[in-house]
């Protein structure tokens, strides 16, 4: 089998998904399921919070613009199996060159097929921006499945709507039409209120095939770990936060057929 191709995205900022990203890699990673994290976004947090340098010229800014080659960016980092396409400031503007160019939704897809193609890797994680623009649709287009981080509050429903359609209209395009949503992931659950409940209640009344059993709580040390350029696991192993992620890939694991 080659590499699953996930993306993680929602046009809300703030709601984990780049927490979700780096520790659902990691977990994978110390499962020893080869890994690669490709960060898309240009703030590049998930490339920080792996505690990788950012570099000039070392993103999918060039590949994407037909300049190198997406396999020359991945980058080891300090984790076993856990690789990494940095992100760099430069992407900011590959938001607007892509929509200036032939097949812009497609651009992605054709830069990662190579690495695809290349068997190193059973999973490929996508780290999206904050916002349903060019490079999260490219990223929509490039995937076999959505994850979609979700927090639990009651905006965060009127935004699943959206990006649910987004997906609808993909598939209708023929842009993407394998693309599936893979699952929703809650994050930042808090138990001491009835609002992260009743959220996970709705959810799952409405897509209950898709939501994740496994939940991710609110928690400092989940926050705090990116600062240090660390996983959860390698922060604080022993926290909720790592248990969760745990859990979470060990249901990934099973749902996607993923394994060493």
């Amino acid at each position: 089998m080659g590499s699953l191709v996930f993306t993680i995205a929602n046009q809300k900022g703030g709601v984990g998904k780049t927490t979700t990203a780096i520790n659902l890699a990691a977990a994978l990673a110390d499962k020893k399921i080869p890994t690669l994290v490709v960060d898309l976004d240009p703030q590049a947090n998930a490339t920080s919070a792996l505690g990788v340098e950012k570099q000039e010229g070392k993103s999918l800014y060039g590949p994407l613009n037909g300049e190198g080659d997406a396999l020359s960016m991945i980058t080891e980092t300090q984790y076993a199996n856990l690789f990494l396409i940095p992100s760099e400031v430069d992407l900011a503007a590959a938001e607007i060159e892509l929509a200036q160019s032939e097949n812009y939704l497609m651009k992605l897809r054709t830069t990662l097929q190579p690495v695809r193609d290349s068997g190193r890797f059973k999973a490929i994680i996508i780290d999206c921006p904050p916002a349903l623009g060019m490079l999260s649709m490219n990223s929509l287009a490039a995937a076999d499945f959505l994850l979609i981080a979700l927090q639990c509050e009651y905006m965060a429903l009127e935004g699943l709507g959206q990006i649910l359609k987004v997906v609808d209209k993909l598939k209708t395009a023929n842009v993407n039409a394998a693309l599936e949503v893979g699952g929703i992931i809650m994050t930042m659950f808090d138990v001491r209120t009835n609002l992260s409940r009743q959220v996970v209640e709705e959810v799952k009344k409405h897509l209950p095939d898709k939501i994740f059993d496994n939940v991710i709580p609110r928690t400092v040390r989940l926050s705090e770990a990116p600062s240090f350029g660390k996983t959860i696991f390698a922060y604080d192993p022993l926290s909720p936060g790592a248990t969760a992620y745990k859990k979470l890939s060990k249901e990934i694991i099973e749902r996607f057929g993923l394994s060493k």
